[in-house]
């Protein structure tokens, strides 16, 4: 086989990075899963186990002191947390979300001023695009960052921010110049402690709960001119080409969460006895159980697919599709999830139905991975605007 044969499949290095995020998983972060959700509270015991292996933004380039790894071992990752705590999946998965508009646009002052106390375990990063009235229509923001010498002054608030309160960092999409629309939109970095940053009280959800949204209010919040990412008015563009590659991530927590809901249906089934017999035994049973794991393998395959499109572009290649699949990818796993997760609820019957059994929280989990990071609907329109192109 030639050397320079198409890397569709991990490698054994990924496969190894595999293992050792599962062995971390099962033993340092699912034992603290239910209680996680139950109280509503953030998974400290994740975050440090994460930081300490080195697997809390293992997306980080080397020469900001990060693992530098590509886009398919952070999504490894990310799948890997997730199949055991779906809410601490968000702190790689979000960490890398607020990362990567300063990785693409930034400034290389500003990488080193933020990437490197992210990579040691110091910092989280989130995203603040979203307010209450610009969802979807991200565009339609009214959060302002008016110019004042060698300040910006920002006023607004930011709505479902990930992590928001326990991130050090954010990466704010503000209107620099409201005539213009989209291409009057920039991007800042805009820290936790910076005079005027306030969170309102966290979201009640039905799912993720151990990961805290809120809504990040700004008032009069001035910051040094230099915390611009990338040049003014370009906000926008670099918000979309996260969201090429960030929907990758999104798709990788969804199949984390399915997996982990498949693995448990499968213990269940072969231990479950009814009519004298393991209910594998049935027909019906094992149809369901084929239907799962063949959606599921199928919706990874184009999330790794997407995943090493995505490294290829971060280093410079053109990749004309890669709105499409990462589109793709996200809607698919996600639709994928819901559907996997709602059949181990139901391969448990009433048991599965209970929080005494993790499927019901699973089930609970993968509903957000439909709507966040763009709808399912709006990627539909993605990928139907890409193949009409």
């Amino acid at each position: 086989m030639s050397s320079d044969f198409p890397a569709y499949a991990p490698s054994e290095e990924h496969e190894l990075l595999r293992r050792t995020v599962r062995e971390l998983a099962d033993a340092k972060i699912a034992p603290h899963a239910a209680e996680v959700d139950e109280e509503s509270r953030f998974p400290q015991e994740a975050l440090d186990a994460l930081v300490q292996n080195d697997l809390h933004a293992v997306h980080v380039p080397e020469q900001y002191g990060g693992a530098g790894a590509d886009a398919l071992a952070t999504v490894i990752v990310i799948e890997e947390v997730a199949r055991a705590c779906a809410s601490s999946s968000l702190i790689p998965a979000v960490n890398k979300l607020g990362t990567v508009p300063v990785l693409l646009s930034g400034a290389d002052e500003l990488k080193k001023k933020y990437l490197t106390p992210v990579a040691r375990g110091e910092a989280m990063f989130s995203y603040a695009l979203s307010e209450a009235d610009a969802g979807s229509d991200a565009a339609g923001m009214k959060t302002r960052a008016v110019r004042d010498g060698d300040h910006w002054v920002l006023n607004g608030a930011k709505m479902w921010i990930t992590n928001a309160g326990v991130s050090e960092y954010y990466t704010v999409m503000a209107v620099t110049d409201p005539g213009k629309g989209a291409r009057g939109i920039s991007a800042f970095v805009v820290e936790k402690s910076d005079e005027g940053v306030s969170f309102a009280p966290k979201e009640r959800k039905l799912g993720i709960k151990g990961s805290p949204t809120r809504q990040v209010i700004l008032e009069n919040v001035r910051i040094p001119a230099d915390r611009i990412i990338g040049g003014e008015g370009t906000g926008f563009k670099t918000a979309l080409a996260t969201l090429d590659h960030t929907r990758i991530t999104i798709a990788a927590q969804a199949l984390g969460i399915a997996q982990g809901a498949l693995d448990y249906a499968l213990g269940y089934v072969k231990e479950r006895r009814q009519f004298g017999k393991p209910i594998a035994d049935f027909q019906g049973v094992q149809f369901m159980l084929a239907d799962m794991a063949m959606r599921l393998e199928g919706a990874r395959q184009l999330t790794y697919h997407a995943a090493i499109k995505s490294e290829r572009a971060f280093h410079g290649e053109t990749i004309p599709d890669l709105t499409f699949v990462s589109s793709a990818c996200k809607a698919l796993a996600s639709d994928v999830a819901m559907d996997v997760t709602t059949d181990a609820v139901q391969l448990l019957g009433g048991y599965g139905y209970t929080r005494e059994f993790p499927v019901e929280r699973m089930m609970r989990d993968a509903k957000i991975t439909q709507i966040y990071e763009g709808t399912n609907q709006i990627q539909r329109m993605v990928i139907a605007r890409q193949l009409l192109k």
